[in-house]
C-alpha cells in the first residue's frame, strides 16, 4: 500500500500537463495563522531550508509540495540519468525539465516564481506552484502549503487580504479528498484556533483533521502542553502531535534540520517522557504518511468512477463539435423530436444504433422483469425467517387464556401477510431498477443517437432536465400501485381461493390417510370397533365423520395434556383448513394419554408453590400434536404464499409498464416541446461558443489526460495495490 502515493503522484503530474482541477486528488492541506510554524514544519518534513523566511506573510501563492522516497538502489541510476550530484534534488513545473541540486537555488526560485505572479505588494495568489523533491529521506507525501491567517493588512496589502487568505484556504480544504493539517503555537491558547476553526467549518465532524502543536520550547515557565497534546482541551479525531521548531537563532546559525530533529527528540524526553514516543517530527511524518496512504485508499474507487465519468463526457463532448447553425427553430424542433423518437425506439428495441456490449432499453427492462426481479421473488423462501417455536408460539398466543382445541385461524392469518410484507421491497427495487434504466436510456440517446445534441450543452442539458423530472415525477405513482397492490394481498387473506382450496383438500387426503394407518396399527386388544364408540354406545363408521361431542373431547384430551391450541367451532368439511386437525386425531390417543399423564395432587400444607420459580424451557422436542399444528399452518403458509407471489410476479411488471414505461413514452413529445420549444429560449439554447476549435483542441488534450490516469489507476489493479 505504500505505493499508492506515488500512484497520486503520477496522476497530479498528469492532470498538470493540462492545467485540470476537475479531479480532486487526496493531499494534505497545511493551514495555520501566520508565524505559526507552517513553514518549519514542512522543512522538517523534508529534512532541508527550502522555504522563503521572514516576517509578516511569506508564503503568498500555494505550494503544493510532493515528497518523492527515493529507494537506495533506484538513487545511482537516476543520479547518472539526470547528470545529478548528490541524493536530493527538486523541480518544478514551471522550469519544464530542470533540475535543482541546490537547495538555495530552489528556495530562490519560489521567491521569483512568487513575485512574478503575486507581485511585490505582499498581495496572494491562488495559482499554486507545483515543487516536487527527490530524496531517500523523506516518505511519500504530497503537501501543500498555504498563506497564514491574518486579520489585518499590512503596507500595500488589499483591504480585504483577510477574505482573500480565507477564500484561498477553504478552496483548498473543501476538497473533500483532502486531509488538513492545523498547526497553532504551543504559546497560543488552543481554544482560540484559527486553523481548527476554519478545519471544523469544512470538516465539522473532524474525519480528516490532525493538529500539530508547534513551539513545545517556547511556552511560558511552569506551564506545559500535557493537557493539549492529550486531547483535554480540544479534542480531534485524528490527533494531536506535537514537534520543536527550529527558532530563528537557528537558522540564522545554520542550524541544520537533522541536528533540530535530534535536539526535539531529547527534549521531548526530557518535559514529556510519556508521550514522547507519540510525538516529534519523525512522528509526525509516519502519521501523515499512514493517514494519507488510507486516505487514497478509500477515495481510488471513486476517484476511479470520476475519471470515466470525465473520460465518457469529454469523449463525448469531442465527438459533438459540429458547424454553426442558421435555422435554429428548425433545428431545434428537428433535435428535440428525433430525442423523443429514438428514447421511444431504444425502449421499443427499435433504435437504429443496436448496443452490443450489454443490454439496454427495452432489452434491460424485459431483463429486470423476468430475470432480476422474477429470480428474486423465486429466491424468496415461503418460511424464510419463521421457526417451528415462532409458529408455535404464534398458534399459543392466538389462542388466549383457554386451552385449544383446534388450530386457531388468526395465527395462520398473522403468520401469511407476515410473509407477504417480504414481497413488497424486491417490488420497490423492481421499480427503481427500472427507473435507472429510463434515466440511462438519455445518456444512451446522446451518445449513439443524437450526437449533434452535444453541441449545444445548454439544450443537451435542458432535455436531461425535462427527462428526468418526468421519470421522477412519475416514480412516486408507480411505487404507491406496487405499495398498494402488496396491501391488496395483506387486506384480504382469500382462503376460498380454487388453488388454495385444493391445497387443503390434498392435505386433508394426506391426513385422513394416516389416520387410518394408525387406525390399522391399533393393538388386537383394542376392538376396533370399541375405540370408535360414541356417546351412548352408538357406533360411528370410520368412514363417516366423528360426532362433535366426541371430537371436542379427543381434542381437550389432547389439548389438556400438551397444552394446545383453541378454536372457535368444529369444521368437519373437507376443503377448510380448520378441518384438518380434527380429522388427524386418533381415537384412542387421549385415553391413553390421561393414563399416561395423571393430574398431580395438590401440594402438601404448608408447601406452598411459587409459580413464578417454575423454569420455562427455552428450546425442547416438542410434542405429536404440536409438531402436527406447526406442520399444518407452515404448509398453508407456503401454499397461500406462492399464490401470492404468483401474483405479485405477473402484477408488478403490468403496473410498471403502465405507469412508469408507457406514460413516459406518450408523453415525452409533448413534454420536450411545451417545456423548450419557445421562442424565447431558442438563443440561449442553440448557442455554441465563439472558440470552438480552441475547445476542441481543450477537449482532446483533456480527454488523453483523463484515459492515461485511468490507465494509472488500472495498473493498481493488476500489481494489487488497491
Amino acid at each position: 500500500m505504500e505505493a499508492l502515493i506515488p500512484v497520486i503522484n503520477k496522476l497530479q503530474d498528469v492532470f498538470n500537463t493540462v492545467g485540470a482541477d476537475i479531479i480532486h486528488l487526496p493531499q494534505i492541506a497545511v493551514v495555520g495563522t501566520q508565524s505559526s510554524g507552517k513553514s518549519s514544519v514542512l522543512e522538517s518534513l523534508v529534512g532541508r531550508d527550502i522555504l522563503p523566511r521572514g516576517t509578516g506573510i511569506v508564503t503568498r501563492r500555494p505550494l503544493i509540495l510532493q515528497l518523492v522516497h527515493v529507494e537506495p538502489e533506484d538513487l545511482r541510476k537516476t543520479s547518472e540519468e539526470n547528470g545529478i550530484d548528490g541524493d536530493e534534488w527538486g523541480k518544478f513545473l514551471h522550469a519544464k525539465n530542470k533540475i535543482f541540486s541546490d537547495f538555495e537555488e530552489i528556495r530562490q526560485e519560489i521567491v521569483a516564481e512568487t513575485e512574478r505572479m503575486s507581485g511585490n505588494n505582499k498581495g496572494i495568489c491562488d495559482e499554486p506552484i507545483h515543487l516536487k523533491i527527490f530524496s531517500p529521506h523523506v516518505v511519500n507525501l504530497t503537501l501543500v502549503d498555504l498563506p497564514g491567517i491574518t486579520k489585518l493588512p499590512v503596507g500595500d496589502q488589499p483591504k480585504d487580504i483577510e477574505i482573500q487568505i480565507r477564500d484561498l484556504i477553504v478552496k483548498y480544504i473543501s476538497n473533500p479528498n483532502s486531509i488538513i493539517l492545523a498547526v497553532t503555537a504551543a504559546n497560543t491558547d488552543m481554544a482560540t484556533s484559527e486553523a481548527l476553526k476554519v478545519a471544523r467549518e469544512v470538516d465539522p465532524d473532524g474525519r480528516r483533521t490532525l493538529a500539530v502543536v508547534t513551539k513545545l520550547d517556547l511556552m511560558d515557565a511552569g506551564t506545559d502542553a500535557m493537557d493539549v497534546l492529550m486531547g483535554r482541551v480540544i479534542p480531534v479525531k485524528l490527533g494531536i502531535i506535537g514537534i520543536v521548531n527550529r527558532s530563528q537563532l537557528d537558522i540564522n546559525q545554520k542550524k541544520s534540520v537533522a541536528d533540530s530533529i535530534r535536539d526535539e527528540y531529547a527534549f521531548l524526553q526530557k518535559k514529556y517522557p510519556s508521550l514522547a514516543n507519540r510525538n516529534g517530527t519523525k512522528y509526525l511524518a509516519r502519521t501523515l504518511n499512514r493517514l494519507l496512504m488510507h486516505h487514497i485508499r478509500d477515495c481510488l474507487p471513486e476517484l476511479k468512477t470520476r475519471i470515466n465519468v470525465l473520460a465518457a463526457q469529454y469523449q463525448s463532448l469531442l465527438n459533438s463539435y459540429g458547424e454553426p447553425v442558421e435555422e435554429k427553430s428548425a433545428t431545434l424542433l428537428q433535435l428535440i423530436t428525433k430525442f423523443a423518437a429514438e428514447y421511444c425506439h431504444t425502449i421499443e428495441g427499435t433504435a437504429k444504433y443496436i448496443e452490443t456490449a450489454e443490454l439496454c432499453g427495452g432489452a434491460r427492462i424485459c431483463y429486470i422483469f423476468h430475470e432480476t426481479f422474477g429470480r428474486t421473488l423465486e429466491s424468496v423462501d415461503p418460511l424464510g425467517g419463521l421457526t417451528t417455536i415462532d409458529v408455535l408460539t404464534a398458534i399459543r398466543n392466538a389462542t388466549g387464556p383457554r386451552p385449544a382445541l383446534f388450530v386457531p385461524e388468526v395465527s395462520f392469518e398473522l403468520l401469511v401477510k407476515r410473509q407477504i410484507k417480504r414481497l413488497e421491497e424486491p417490488s420497490l427495487r423492481c421499480v427503481e431498477l427500472v427507473h435507472e434504466e429510463m434515466q440511462r436510456i438519455i445518456q444512451h440517446c446522446s451518445n449513439y443517437s443524437t450526437q449533434e445534441l452535444l453541441r449545444f450543452p445548454k439544450l443537451h442539458d435542458a432535455i436531461v432536465e425535462v427527462v428526468t423530472a418526468l421519470l421522477r415525477k412519475r416514480l412516486p405513482v408507480t411505487n404507491e400501485m406496487v405499495h398498494n397492490l402488496v396491501g391488496i394481498e395483506l387486506a384480504y387473506i382469500n382462503t376460498k381461493h380454487p388453488d388454495f382450496a385444493d391445497a387443503c383438500g390434498l392435505m386433508n387426503n394426506n391426513i385422513e390417510e394416516q389416520r387410518r394407518n394408525r387406525m390399522r396399527d391399533l393393538p388386537p386388544a383394542v376392538p376396533r370397533d370399541k375405540s370408535l364408540k360414541g356417546p351412548g354406545g352408538h357406533s360411528i363408521s370410520p368412514s363417516e365423520p366423528p360426532a362433535p361431542e366426541l371430537e371436542v373431547i379427543k381434542a381437550a384430551a389432547g389439548g389438556g395434556s400438551q397444552g394446545g391450541s383453541a378454536g372457535e367451532q368444529v369444521d368437519g368439511s373437507t376443503g377448510s383448513w380448520r378441518g384438518m386437525l380434527k380429522r388427524g386425531e386418533e381415537g384412542g390417543s387421549a385415553d391413553r394419554a390421561m393414563s399416561q399423564y395423571p393430574v398431580p395432587s395438590s401440594p402438601h400444607r404448608g408447601h406452598a408453590v411459587n409459580l413464578l420459580d417454575v423454569p420455562v424451557p427455552v428450546s425442547r422436542k416438542l410434542s405429536a400434536r404440536e409438531q402436527r399444528d406447526c406442520e399444518v399452518i407452515e404448509r398453508l403458509i407456503k401454499s397461500y404464499f406462492l399464490i401470492v407471489r404468483k401474483n405479485i410476479q405477473d402484477s408488478v411488471p403490468k403496473a410498471v409498464m403502465h405507469f412508469l414505461v408507457n406514460h413516459v413514452k406518450d408523453s415525452l413529445q409533448s413534454e420536450l416541446v411545451g417545456q423548450l420549444y419557445k421562442t424565447v429560449l431558442l438563443d440561449d439554447l442553440l448557442t455554441e461558443s465563439e472558440d470552438m476549435a480552441q475547445r476542441r483542441n481543450e477537449a482532446g488534450d483533456m480527454l488523453k489526460a483523463l484515459q492515461r490516469a485511468s490507465q494509472v489507476i488500472a495498473e493498481i489493479r493488476e500489481t494489487h495495490l488497491w
